[in-house]
């Protein structure tokens, strides 16, 4: 009897917890209409649509428009510790020179490395200035 009584409380208890998170849900559902998130609405609708989802609930759009700017901002602040940390590894004569210019200069490396993480992939092709034969005179280049 006694293992009926605890499995029945297990049971309220269990249900008490589900209609918190349902109360929690439909608040925070409820606060994303006052909300204006950084991407707009229109943006995340277009992209929705273009990967084949509609949907008329202001409330969904601006919970992706959120998760996203979330994202946004986890991948940006570790390309920033890898920017910190491949400028920390610049050799000692060199340091000097940096001292002066504290300036830090986000790359593709810093970004493809930060978004590696997060099981993104970025191939970018070679620009102009990432190409070894930048700054030679023009007859002296191989093409």
């Amino acid at each position: 009897m006694n293992h009926n009584q605890n499995q029945n409380q297990n049971q309220q208890s269990s249900e008490g917890s589900r209609h918190d998170d349902d109360a929690a849900l439909t608040e925070f559902l409820a606060s994303l209409m006052d909300y204006t998130p950084t991407i707009p609405d229109e943006l995340v609708e277009h992209y929705l649509a273009k990967s084949g989802f509609q949907c008329p609930d202001v409330r969904l759009i601006r919970l992706v428009a959120v998760a996203t700017q979330k994202f946004v901002s986890e991948v940006a602040t570790d390309a920033l510790q890898q920017c910190k940390a491949r400028q920390a590894s610049v050799v000692k004569d060199k340091r000097d020179k940096q001292q002066k210019d504290k300036r830090l200069i986000l790359t593709m490396e810093d970004l493809s490395r930060a978004l590696r993480e997060y099981g993104v992939n970025v191939k970018h092709q070679e620009y102009f200035a990432d190409s070894p034969s930048t700054g030679l005179d023009p007859a002296s280049r191989e093409e």
